[in-house]
C-alpha cells in the first residue's frame, strides 16, 4: 500500500523541500500553500497524513487540525513550529496532533516520526477491521453453515443487507428462511427500527388483510376499534412476509400498490397513508411455476425478488451437518442440564445419510430428542428417533466382530436376498456373482427356496 501524504505550508521551499524528500522515502505527496487550501485537498477523501505549518495566513494550522479531527479522527497530524511557538505545538498536541517538529526541520527526523505514524493508522484500521468483521459475523450467529453454498448466502446477504431493495429468499420448509431474514435486518441501515413478521399461510384472506393495512372502527363485523396494521408498526423499519406466494390475488393487487407508490388505506378507511418500509419475502413454493398457473402476478414477483437469496435444502449441504450437530448438542445439553460430550460413529453416520426431507428444523429436533433420551454422555445410535435407526439399517449388513469368513459370507448373501426381496437374479447381480453360484450356495446351507426367482 502506497500512503498519500498532505504538506501544507505557506513557503514555497519547505513545502517543496519536504515534499521532495517524502517523494524519495516513497510516499504519494500533494501540497498546499495555505490552510483553506489544504482543508480543500483534504476533503477528498484520499489523505492518510498530514504535516502542516501552525502559523499560516487564513486557516491556520490550529484551525487546520481541528477540522481534521472532526472530520477524519484517525488521521495523523504532525505539526512544525518555529522555536518561539513551542507551546503552541503543545496546545496542538492536546488537541490530537500526532507530534511537532521545529524549523528547520529535520528530514530524518521527520521521515522516523511519518513512519511510525502510519504504522499506529495502519494497525488501527486493522483493528477496525476486524471488529467490523467480528460484528459482521455476529449477525450471522444463528445462520450456521460452513459450505461454499451457504458462504454464497452469506456474501448476498453482506451487499444487499444495506440496501433498499426487496428481497425475495426461496427455499423448502425447514431450510431457515426466516433466519435469513433477520440477518437482512440486523445488517441493514434500519436494524434500530421494527423488524415486522407476518406469516401469510396462516391466516385467512380477509384477516390476513386486515392484518397488513389496518382496519378503522366498524370496518367489519367485530371491529370495535381503530387498529394499526403491520405495514403501519414496520414504518421504517422491515416487514418480513413468509409464504408470500399463499397469498389471495386482492391482497396481491393492493401489495403491489404499497411497494410501487408506497401508500395505501385502512381497511373501511378513507385517509391515505404512507409507509417507509423495506419488504423481504420468503416462500418455499416455485412461484415462477405459480405464474404460469395464475395464481400469483407477474408483476407483484418482479417487485419482491429484485434479489434473490435460495437457500438449499440440508441434503445439498451436507457438508454444514456436523457443525449444526455440535451447535445443537450444546444447546440442548444445557438446556436439559445434561452432560453430553460427542456422538459416536454409528450415528454420526445414520445423521449423514438421512436425505432430511424435514431440512435443519427436522435435525434440530432431532437432536434435542437424542439428547433427550440419551443415558450417557455419548449419543448412540439407540438413542435417535425410530426413524432414523430403521433408516440406518437400511442399506447396512452388521456382521459382529470374531466372525468366521463362512459366516460372515452367509450374513452378506442372506441380508441382499432379503433387500432384493428374494430376486435371485438382482441379488446375484448386486454381489458380482454368477446366479449359479449363488444357488449353489443357497444349497448348501439348506435355504435355495423357490426354484422360480419372486
Amino acid at each position: 500500500m502506497k500512503f498519500r501524504l498532505l504538506v501544507v505550508d505557506d513557503e514555497k521551499n519547505i513545502r517543496e523541500g519536504l515534499a521532495v524528500s517524502l517523494e524519495m522515502d516513497g510516499y504519494d505527496v500533494v501540497t498546499a500553500a495555505d490552510g483553506k487550501e489544504g482543508l480543500r485537498r483534504f476533503g477528498r477523501g484520499d489523505i492518510d497524513l498530514v504535516i502542516t505549518d501552525l502559523r499560516m495566513p487564513g486557516l491556520s494550522g490550529e484551525e487546520l487540525l481541528r477540522h481534521i479531527g472532526a472530520e477524519s479522527p484517525g488521521v495523523p497530524v504532525i505539526v512544525l513550529t518555529g522555536h518561539g511557538t513551542v507551546e503552541n505545538a503543545v496546545e496542538a498536541m492536546r488537541q490530537g496532533a500526532w507530534d511537532f517538529l521545529t524549523k528547520p526541520v529535520n528530514l530524518d527526523h521527520l521521515g522516523q516520526l511519518v513512519k511510525r505514524a502510519l504504522a499506529n493508522r495502519e494497525l488501527a484500521l486493522k483493528h477496525r477491521e476486524m471488529e467490523e468483521e467480528l460484528e459482521r459475523r455476529k449477525q450471522f450467529e444463528t445462520i450456521i453453515g460452513t459450505s461454499a453454498p451457504m458462504r454464497r448466502i452469506f456474501d448476498t446477504i453482506d451487499r444487499a443487507a444495506p440496501s433498499k431493495a426487496s428481497i425475495l429468499i426461496t427455499g423448502e420448509s425447514g431450510v431457515g428462511k426466516e433466519l435469513v431474514a433477520d440477518a437482512i435486518h440486523r445488517l441493514s441501515p434500519r436494524k434500530g427500527k421494527p423488524l415486522i413478521k407476518v406469516h401469510c399461510a396462516a391466516l385467512a384472506a380477509g384477516l390476513l388483510e386486515s392484518e397488513l393495512f389496518g382496519h378503522e372502527k366498524g370496518a367489519f363485523t367485530g371491529a370495535v376499534s381503530r387498529v394499526r396494521g403491520r405495514f403501519e408498526l414496520a414504518n421504517e423499519g422491515t416487514l418480513f412476509l413468509d409464504e408470500i406466494g399463499e397469498i389471495d390475488q386482492n391482497i396481491q393487487i393492493k401489495l403491489l400498490r404499497v411497494l410501487q407508490e408506497k401508500k395505501f388505506e385502512r381497511l373501511g378507511g378513507e385517509e391515505t397513508i404512507e409507509t417507509d418500509v423495506r419488504i423481504v419475502a420468503a416462500t418455499n413454493r416455485n412461484l415462477k411455476e405459480e405464474i404460469e398457473k395464475g395464481n400469483f402476478r407477474e408483476d407483484l414477483y418482479f417487485r419482491l425478488n429484485v434479489v434473490n437469496i435460495h437457500v438449499p435444502p440440508l441434503r445439498d449441504r451436507k457438508d454444514d451437518i456436523p457443525l449444526l450437530i455440535a451447535v445443537f448438542l450444546k444447546e440442548f445439553a444445557d438446556e436439559n442440564s445434561k452432560t453430553v460430550e460427542g456422538i459416536d460413529e454409528k450415528a454420526r453416520a445414520a445423521l449423514y445419510a438421512y436425505d432430511w426431507p424435514g431440512n435443519v428444523r427436522e435435525l434440530r429436533n432431532c437432536v434435542e430428542s437424542a439428547v433427550v433420551m440419551s443415558r450417557g454422555s455419548i449419543i448412540t445410535e439407540d438413542d435417535l428417533p425410530p426413524t432414523l435407526r430403521q433408516r440406518s439399517d437400511e442399506g447396512w449388513i452388521r456382521i459382529p466382530l470374531g466372525s468366521s469368513l463362512e459366516e460372515s459370507e452367509k450374513m452378506i448373501i442372506r441380508d441382499t436376498l432379503s433387500a432384493c426381496k428374494g430376486n435371485k437374479s438382482k441379488t446375484a447381480d448386486v454381489l458380482g456373482i454368477g446366479r449359479k453360484t449363488l444357488h449353489r450356495k443357497l444349497a448348501e446351507w439348506g435355504e435355495n427356496g423357490p426354484a422360480e426367482d419372486a
